[in-house]
């Protein structure tokens, strides 16, 4: 069987070496994911591996790895249980890493978190959901993004929203999301979604203590406008 390496790849498309020289932080899910994999397969190069790979997942969401076990992500066709293991090391150290940077930001108003993302998502022209689990004390465990959307609306589902707080045993979290049109204010989808997190928080005894919307102009709080 012929094995496609990276190196076949054209100059344009090797995500190594986009990585190399523009960041990681610039590069698609495919093309992070294609790295880990490493060699793509006989009529499939690694990126396109990456691609089918995440269109095969749950809604085709790249956060859908942080709740599957090595044993089910060896069941896509072309992965197996070597490369299974590689990427929920990376998604494992990546989390690690995360919990241990943002415990040292402690939430005790939205101002905070506004401060701490708006400089990253005021000019973002997709829609980011982000789920910020907390300790007893309020502290950041971790950062997770759960839904990224098109121009205009993201799509959340509970179960993605509460994972990553389950995973690092969260005691509350803040529901995070931005507006590509600069304006903050929350749409009658966004009171909507806020509504039934809430209630899925209250089930699971794992409270949303507010949800802030980031936008060019600055930010708005649902707990400040006692929403929540």
């Amino acid at each position: 069987m012929t094995i496609m390496q990276m190196r076949e790849l054209p100059a344009g498309e090797m995500p190594r070496e986009r990585l190399i020289e523009k960041g990681a932080q610039e590069l698609t899910d495919a093309e992070l994911l294609a790295i880990l994999l490493r060699t793509g397969r006989r009529g499939e190069n690694v990126l396109d591996m990456a691609r089918r790979i995440i269109s095969e997942l749950p809604e085709q969401r790249i956060s859908a790895l942080l709740y599957m076990p090595a044993q089910e992500l060896a069941r896509i066709d072309g992965l197996g249980l070597a490369k299974a293991a590689t990427i929920l090391a990376a998604l494992e150290l990546g989390s690690r890493a995360q919990r241990r940077a943002g415990a040292r930001i402690r939430v005790d108003e939205a101002q905070v978190v506004a401060d701490l993302l708006l400089p990253r998502y005021r000019t973002e022209i997709h829609e980011h959901f982000l789920v910020l689990p907390l300790t007893s004390k309020n502290d950041i465990i971790m950062e997770a993004e759960v839904s990224r959307g098109t121009l205009t609306r993201t799509l959340v589902h509970p179960r993605e929203v509460f994972v990553p707080a389950i995973r690092c045993a969260a005691a509350r979290i803040i529901l995070v999301h931005n507006h590509p049109s600069g304006d903050p204010m929350p749409s009658a989808e966004d009171h909507r979604i806020t509504r039934i997190l809430v209630e899925a928080g209250r089930l699971l005894s794992i409270p949303v203590v507010d949800h802030i919307v980031l936008g060019s102009e600055g930010y708005y709080s649902f707990a400040e406008h006692g929403l929540i």
